[in-house]
């Protein structure tokens, strides 16, 4: 029986991005055809949930997989298999684990080890010198096609430039780069090479927007304010899933006493995703309108429940019957919103919670930016949590332009009495680094501020009618710059702020056959943009540019690309983790 294919809410936009999907889908499945016979899939864990949004295991039954084992030391578990499939990222110290496997494998059915990763020649060398030539192996192989758009070179464009190149293959008619020249080159050779093989079909894509991070390192750092953002903030957003307390979730059974479960409890995991109905509807709400929005979603289903009371015919009673499974369906998934609702209220209510919010807010609008500040002081000095600290710091830091040097000096300090030295040494010298902590220079934030308007008082959170609202005053500066360049002029009359962002701008424009180019009547469709983030991005700006595409009468839909999501505390970790070798990879999706 075929499996249905994943995701189908991804082909209703204006960019159908199941393709993307698909196409991913259709290269593992290739891959495990070529080796007929019974399989095992021995998972480098930190892929089987990007692999989980290609392929689901029962698609992968019909392949003759028959077991799936996760990556660990050790001898393999028992199985009576032809081929084991090690599917990995290239990281030298896999390699140590997959020749430890190999080497403790006892099972003599097995005649070929196949491994799928982007091939790195260390890798495979490694391999070659542990693994013995008497040992019953047919082939180990790398597959460098495979999921090249999964692996990402950490602190490089390696990533953007492979799915540049499919995007290019596919959709593209003309790039404005901010501050990527390397990957902008790239581009054009990729280009000048595809010529011959072009698409005769017009493009789907208009503009494409390349915002490297480093244009704006100080919107991740603030709190996210949506509805979406904030699941992120509070329990971490992977692979489209998201973990919360099992405990939270259980019914009443119907004599009104709670269960009382047997054994360890999981995690409660969520699926978010726009296939959900209502998390579509409430994603970039911010977070002040979802109560709102669930009372009135509440309302709505009971009086369709209702609705059988009033039935008098045959045909009415079947029409409400129909309908019954899409009730029941939504029924259950408001009361898991309103669960998740709950536990987010329970942390946005804390004094802490809202004490932090206060601080940003004020530094997003520039105030005591260049004083030390009380509360930075009291959190650590009640040591809290590194990064909570370290996020506010570098706000003041971005908002001020930078520190004078008495002023930088004081907080490292007060931080090497509090978290001590060794934690200090490690983690501000990467910050410094990236520019997050820096000597006081030009006012640049200030400018930008004030002339397109990064800050909105008085913002409309339930009824927005700015960007603003993503997170309850400032507007990113990544999306300020997008929907500036939406405009019929783009971004003529913007250069002063434009000189202000580190490294160029540059737009390059690609011709099409006159066949293939769009005439633009005032009944055409919006433009496409795409924006392409290049060191990640949050679901607050996500929010944002979708906000902009449904304005009535926008120029402009917004496709959104990432090489990650972020939040700013799991993008400070990342910045001050130990340093990756040059040669380990790092996945996301």
């Amino acid at each position: 029986m075929a499996v249905p294919l994943l995701g189908s809410h991804l082909s209703n936009g204006r960019i159908n991005v199941g393709l993307l999907r698909e196409c991913s889908r259709r290269e593992l499945l290739q891959c495990l055809d070529k080796h007929p016979g019974s399989k095992a899939l021995v998972w480098d864990e930190k892929l089987t949930g990007p692999f989980g949004l290609v392929a689901e295991y029962p698609l992968l039954r019909e392949h003759e997989v028959d077991v799936m084992f996760s990556l660990k030391p050790g001898q393999l578990p028992p199985n009576q298999v032809v081929n084991v499939i090690f599917i990995t990222r290239p990281i030298l110290s896999l390699m140590d684990i997959i020749a430890d496997n190999i080497l403790n494998l006892t099972n003599s059915t097995t005649t070929l080890f196949l491994l799928i990763f982007a091939r790195l020649k260390f890798c495979e060398n490694f391999l070659s010198t542990f693994l013995s030539e008497s040992l019953n192996i047919k082939k180990i192989i790398g597959d460098d096609s495979l999921y090249q758009g999964l692996y990402r070179l950490e602190k490089s464009s390696e990533n953007a430039k492979k799915r540049i190149s499919y995007l290019m293959e596919n959709f593209l008619i003309f790039v404005c780069v901010q501050s990527l020249q390397r990957v902008l080159d790239m581009m054009m050779r990729k280009k000048r090479e595809m010529a011959d093989s072009e698409s005769q079909l017009p493009p789907q894509i208009d503009t494409v927007l390349l915002l490297d991070r480093n244009v704006d390192l100080l919107t991740p750092l603030f709190t996210q304010l949506t509805y979406e953002g904030l699941i992120d903030e509070l329990f971490g957003i992977h692979n489209t899933t998201a973990k919360f307390p099992h405990e939270r979730f259980l019914q009443p059974d119907d004599k009104g006493v709670n269960p009382q479960p047997s054994g360890p409890q999981t995690d409660k995991k969520v699926v978010l995703n726009s296939a959900d109905e209502l998390f579509s509807d409430i994603r970039d709400l911010n977070f002040s309108a979802v109560g709102v929005h669930l009372s009135r979603k509440a309302k709505q289903i009971s009086a369709a429940f209702e609705e059988h009371k009033s039935a008098k015919t045959v045909g009415e009673m079947k029409q409400y019957v129909q309908r019954l499974p899409y009730m029941q369906k939504a029924k259950a998934s408001l009361a898991m919103h309103m669960t998740i609702a709950e536990l987010i209220k329970e942390e946005t209510d804390k004094e802490d919670f809202r004490e932090s919010i206060r601080i940003e807010q004020e530094f997003a609008q520039g105030l005591d930016t260049e004083k030390i500040n009380s509360y930075i002081e009291k959190y650590i000095a009640l040591k809290k949590p590194l990064t909570k600290v370290l996020r506010l710091i570098c706000i003041q830091c971005q908002t001020n332009n930078g520190f004078k040097p008495k002023m930088l000096e004081y907080y490292i300090r007060e931080i090497v009495h509090t978290y001590g030295f060794e934690q200090v040494s490690k983690t501000l010298t990467p910050l410094e680094t990236v520019g997050l902590l820096r000597p006081q220079g030009a006012r640049t934030y200030t400018a930008m501020r004030k002339s397109i308007k990064l800050f909105v008082e008085d913002v409309k959170e339930q009824n927005p009618d700015d960007i603003a609202f993503v997170y309850s005053g400032y507007a990113p500066l990544s999306v300020r710059l997008a929907q500036f360049l939406s405009r019929p002029q783009g971004w003529r009359g913007l250069e002063e702020v434009l000189r202000l962002l580190p490294g160029p701008t540059i737009e390059e424009r690609q011709p099409l056959p006159p066949g293939l180019q769009k005439r633009y009547t005032g009944d055409s469709p919006p433009k496409v943009t795409l924006v392409y983030f290049i060191g990640g991005c949050t679901y607050a700006e996500v929010a944002a540019l979708r906000f902009l595409s449904q304005q009535d009468n926008s120029p402009t839909d917004f496709v959104i690309a990432t090489t990650k999501m972020i939040t700013g505390s799991t993008w400070l970790n990342s910045l001050v983790e130990d340093p990756l070798p040059k040669e380990t990879q790092k996945i996301h999706i």
